[in-house]
């Protein structure tokens, strides 16, 4: 392929995206109301908030500017202050887009009709547990009767799955919720509480002397990662237009991938998710907020 262009590598590699996405969307529900589907000139970009504000918008920033000006639109990058009110906007469908966790997808795509484009490539979301590098715990027995920090109720590998994998072994334990994976990497560390839940991805972008303070003691089981999806209001065509572009700068821009903790980008179906939609998962037993759509925050 020597002597081709970027754009053309993206129409190469991308082409059988774009059925996959058709295919996709068309087979949904509010494919019948194609009619009234927009095309807005500014997209909005929801990010879960598995660290600050300013982290992540020093992250992804550059990655949405690069491919609003491919796209020819605006998209500007939106989080909360929390995980809980972040599940309140994609309740209200705040976000046209949004990076959401496994979780959210399975339970958001049914509430508020989100569709996934894209995803990272070749990789499965295991939870961690981690502790004091310096701690005497070694392993979820030892963890009995602890208290555990956790981002929030609703984040899928730092939370769902570790607390059912500790209790599957019959432990006993006590939650304590503290709003972000970096929230929870600090309160281990400073001995504020004796573990934490989190994932890979957010522990190795923490910086390096807080993760020097840390050491992992468990790894969860492995599911379909986090989701990039969007609301099935926008037109089709903009909808592959912007699954083709975050596919084709992974190849084109690997570094600007790779600042948000991916190693590439790569298209993605509904049916990606099946394996957590296998654990039955209810907004209810998982704790995440589907109702309080007035707690997302307007502008």
């Amino acid at each position: 392929m020597t002597g081709r262009s970027p754009k053309f590598l993206r129409g190469m590699l991308t082409s059988a995206a774009s059925v996959m996405l058709a295919g996709s969307l068309l087979a949904t529900p509010f494919a019948a109301q194609a009619d009234d589907r927009r095309e807005p000139s500014i997209l909005t970009f929801g990010i879960v908030p598995q660290q600050s504000a300013s982290r992540l918008a020093q992250m992804w920033g550059p990655l949405l500017e690069r491919a609003g000006q491919d796209l020819g639109l605006e998209i500007r990058f939106k989080t909360t202050r929390d995980i809980p009110t972040f599940e309140a906007c994609l309740a209200a469908g705040a976000y046209d887009i949004a990076y959401m966790n496994p979780a959210h997808y399975t339970i958001f795509a049914e509430i508020s009709g989100y569709r996934a484009i894209a995803r990272q490539t070749e990789k499965k979301l295991h939870g961690l547990l981690v502790v004091q590098r310096d701690s005497a715990l070694q392993s979820i027995a030892d963890l009995e009767g602890s208290e555990i920090a956790f981002p929030s109720p609703g984040a899928f590998g730092a939370s769902i799955v570790p607390r059912a994998e500790i209790r599957a072994q019959g432990v006993e334990f006590s939650p304590k919720y503290v709003r972000s994976h970096d929230s929870v990497y600090r309160a281990v560390a400073s001995g504020l509480i004796p573990a934490g839940g989190g994932v890979l991805r957010t522990f190795n972008a923490i910086p390096q002397d807080l993760r020097d303070q840390l050491r992992v003691i468990y790894r969860t089981e492995g599911y379909t990662p986090h989701a990039i999806a969007g609301l099935g209001s926008i037109d089709l065509a903009l909808l592959r237009a912007i699954q083709e572009t975050f596919v084709g700068l992974s190849i084109e821009t690997p570094d600007l991938v790779a600042s948000v903790g991916m190693n590439g980008i790569e298209a993605a179906s509904h049916g990606d998710w099946d394996d957590v939609r296998g654990l039955a998962l209810t907004a209810d037993a998982t704790g995440i907020s589907t109702e309080d759509a007035a707690a997302c925050p307007s502008g």
